[in-house]
């Protein structure tokens, strides 16, 4: 034991004593909040786009249409013009001249059959695309109902969207969090796992790769047996990763409460959209999340440890680390449907498997509530886990390790593992 822990102290001590260690621990909050909250703040950013209305029109339609335009403050319709021979083709070249951002083909058919034609060189932004179907079928709507006599303002105010406030039981309690709350919480909590299981998994293949080609591990070995040495660099890593995610919580409670200066100017969330909401985290929420990460670390590492011991070049440890990744992503691309329907059949069968358990029951037990049989019974299931990959792994990395000049087959693996 005195061994395996000289290996845990050894590698915690080699890595926070590193300038790119506390560059990351200090900077990586940062770097964090900047990618969730400058695309916020910005989001709604950026000038009026200049667009020509071609009012087809017999009506009063396309002059409401260009009036609601101008007001949304998304677009400047900068003329309104009756369709002629050769304007269509005048108005593409302003628009590849970058003179127009676009133009909006508005007829008296639009408004009984609800098409209208928009020519841009950008149609891929959803603001854009949405501001002009919202104006265009509104006016059209309100057109339909004058015609057939019935008051528009009547309509709108028997129209009133609700406002659904949601309340989520955990355990004994009500709280007041809402979907996006939800929603947030179970995505950041995967997004972290994902990303602290990957490359902290990584951090165990390089060092083990890294002694393995430096021809250190032979002096090592000659002190400790392969298993100590594997347990030693796994609990050491970890130790590490355990300590920058201390360090970013730190940081990130300080961020969270002068959020109000730095978020007084980002849009509100959008109603028919799943808005990002600060959710509230419980202590039960903490003890999840921390007990999976270290379930997930403890399974991954091992795996990457064997990768490390059987390649004898960084080109071989990146080849033969993807499958590992591959079956980490299972759970990872799964967020959506975990958190829309964390009680379907899918969702119960990957929280239950040990590969990727650790992503997918954190990611259940946010989105909504576990019964505890469960939650244990996932929990049991990883250690399992947990303990045939180590064991498995232990017995490849323990001729692995010492192989050097090719890279072993599968045939070569199972006779290790059979053998050692």
């Amino acid at each position: 034991m005195r061994k395996v822990l000289a290996i845990v102290r050894r590698e915690f001590v080699e890595r926070v004593r590193t300038k790119w260690f506390w560059v990351s621990a200090l900077l990586g909050p940062v770097f964090f909040g900047a990618l969730i909250f400058f695309p916020l703040l910005f989001a709604g950013g950026g000038s009026s786009k200049r667009i020509v209305l071609v009012d087809d029109t017999q009506s009063s339609f396309g002059a409401r249409v260009a009036d609601s335009l101008d007001s949304s403050g998304v677009f400047k319709v900068l003329r309104r013009v009756t369709p002629r021979p050769g304007l269509l083709d005048s108005l593409a070249l302003e628009v590849r001249g970058r003179r127009l951002d676009g133009f909006l083909i508005v007829t008296d058919a639009t408004v009984d059959s609800g098409v209208a034609e928009y020519r841009s060189s950008n149609v891929s932004s959803l603001r854009d695309i949405g501001t002009l179907k919202d104006v265009v079928g509104r006016i059209a709507v309100n057109i339909r109902l004058e015609r057939a006599g019935v008051s528009p303002e009547v309509v709108h105010q028997a129209q009133l969207p609700l406002a659904l406030e949601t309340r989520k039981i955990s355990g004994s309690t009500t709280t007041g969090e809402s979907s996006g709350q939800s929603f947030t919480l179970a995505y950041a909590m995967a997004i972290l796992l994902f990303m602290a299981i990957a490359v902290y998994g990584v951090n165990v293949m390089s060092s083990v790769l890294e002694e393995k080609t430096n021809r250190v591990v032979e002096v090592l070995i000659s002190s400790l047996r392969p298993f100590q040495l594997m347990v030693g660099k796994v609990l050491g890593v970890g130790a590490v990763s355990l300590f920058q995610f201390a360090i970013w919580a730190v940081s990130a409670v300080l961020i969270l409460r002068h959020r109000t200066p730095a978020g007084g100017g980002m849009p509100a969330a959008d109603a028919d959209r799943t808005p990002f909401e600060l959710p509230h985290v419980s202590f039960g929420t903490v003890a999840i999340f921390g007990t999976y990460f270290v379930g997930g670390f403890l399974l991954y590492s091992a795996m990457f440890a064997a990768v490390g011991a059987m390649s004898s070049s960084e080109q071989e440890a990146r080849q033969a680390q993807q499958p590992v990744i591959f079956v980490l992503m299972i759970a990872y691309v799964s967020i959506w449907a975990l958190s829309g329907n964390p009680d379907s059949a899918y969702a119960m069968t990957i929280s239950f498997v040990p590969f990727t358990a650790p992503i997918a029951m954190p990611v259940r037990w946010a989105a909504s509530i576990v019964p505890g049989v469960q939650l244990f019974g996932s929990l049991a299931l990883l250690v399992v886990g947990i303990v045939a990959v180590s064991w498995v792994a232990s017995r490849i990395y323990r001729v692995g390790i010492l192989v050097t000049g090719r890279r072993p087959s599968l045939k070569d693996l199972l006779r290790w593992v059979r053998e050692a």
